[in-house]
């Protein structure tokens, strides 16, 4: 185990805090969740963090977001793959705080090879005493504590402008949001289903500034979509309108369709079928199909091959024929487009777009939630249902608290 720097001399690191902690798998928030005062404060160099990554350095927590990983892990759908290696287990996976330690890069590397050591060597352009946001890797837990141990290749320094709220909510689904836009090409015609939650409000004006010259929006919330600052040029609630029947979309056709809420593709194949229109160009044309989630958005998977047949074959089977058979003469191009890099770059590009005003992070307007037992519940109960209106946020401490980690 790698040594970590010393945090300032004035600062001690307590015996114990306050964490969330979760008792079981289920869905009875009251009986499995609440917020303990005796959970053992994680140890840089003593203990390992419950997502098995390598090199954690260590956060005094300020926000946390959540993200449907959360969900996922605490209904036990994917014991096996994301489960905790025990219980009772702190949830959470995308933070902002603090940094109290982290590894020494001398240390970190001493066990490499000599050859490879200066090609290997981590840099970083933050330490102990910086606010940073980092998202989860492996899987999210972990976090939702008043300290906890984080990734430093997935993280980076918080611009002075952007709050620790602002910031957990973005390093995770802002950054999915800003790759996504990295699909988009000058003066496209953009229709984004599920476009009011965590990823949609930040992806809407993503593409705008990426030179979408139209960005349609479905969501529930459909006057929502329409204002500052996600500005979509029109919405449908999709329980009163079908996207799909929008006679204006269907004579002029979208260059693209980006599935946030899952399902979209057997929906748009069947109407496709059916119909003598549809609102996206085929690939002949360039029309292409973007998606982040499974056909089912709460799926149960046990084992790798039961995701290889729930992601991985309909995709690659998907792809093919949208591109090599007389599909792409009807449907557009189809794309799985989920895939966040293993280092801090994507990161550090949102944060700075966020810093000049680009990317306006958006937080469900009933939080941030208190760091209590019903405030947490509440912000599990709102991700759970999948109708937050941007990201769910957990406010763990205030920002002027401890800028070196006290």
């Amino acid at each position: 185990m790698n040594k970590p720097s010393s945090p300032p001399a004035a600062f001690s690191l307590p015996q114990f805090m306050r964490a969330a902690q979760i008792s079981d798998y289920g869905t009875d928030l009251d009986k499995l969740l609440s917020v303990q005062s005796n959970v053992p404060t994680p140890r840089l160099g003593e203990d390992t963090p419950p997502a098995k990554f390598d090199n954690p350095m260590l956060l005094r927590v300020l926000s946390v977001a959540l993200a449907p990983g959360d969900a996922r892990v605490l209904s036990g759908l994917t014991r096996e793959l994301q489960g905790p290696p025990s219980f009772p287990y702190t949830p959470g996976g995308d933070v902002c705080g603090i940094v109290v330690a982290m590894p020494k890069e001398d240390d970190e590397n001493k066990n490499k090879k000599k050859q490879k050591q200066k090609q290997n060597e981590r840099k970083y352009n933050f330490g102990v005493g910086d606010r940073v946001a980092a998202r989860f890797v492996n899987k999210p837990m972990g976090m939702l504590g008043e300290y906890a141990l984080v990734s430093p290749a997935v993280c980076d320094r918080v611009p002075e402008n952007v709050s620790s709220d602002d910031a957990a909510a973005l390093v995770s689904s802002g950054t999915v949001a800003v790759i996504l836009a990295d699909s988009i090409q000058e003066g496209d015609r953009v229709l984004i289903y599920g476009a009011g939650g965590g990823v949609g409000s930040h992806l809407c004006q993503a593409v705008r500034w990426k030179g979408a010259s139209y960005v349609a929006g479905v969501g529930l919330d459909a006057e929502r979509l329409k204002e500052k600052p996600i500005c979509c040029d029109a919405a449908v609630n999709y329980e009163k309108v079908s996207p799909l029947d929008v006679k204006e979309w269907q004579n002029e056709p979208f260059d693209v369709v980006i599935d946030l809420a899952g399902g979209m593709w057997p929906t748009l194949r069947d109407h496709v079928k059916k119909a003598k229109h549809s609102v996206v160009k085929p690939a002949s044309r360039g029309g292409r199909f973007l998606t982040v989630n499974a056909d089912q958005p709460t799926f149960e998977a046990h084992s790798v091959w039961a995701i290889l047949k729930i992601f991985l074959f309909p995709a690659l089977w998907r792809a093919f024929y949208t591109r090599y058979s007389l599909s792409r003469f009807s449907m557009p191009k189809y794309t799985y487009a989920i895939a966040l890099p293993g280092n801090s770059d994507i990161a550090t590009r949102t944060l700075s777009l966020a810093a000049e005003g680009k990317i306006v992070p958006c937080i469900d307007k009933r939080g941030p939630f208190p760091f209590t037992d019903d405030g947490v519940r509440d912000a599990f109960r709102l991700q759970r249902s999948r109708h937050s209106k941007g990201k769910v946020v957990i406010r763990v401490a205030e920002e002027d608290v401890g800028k070196s980690g006290q």
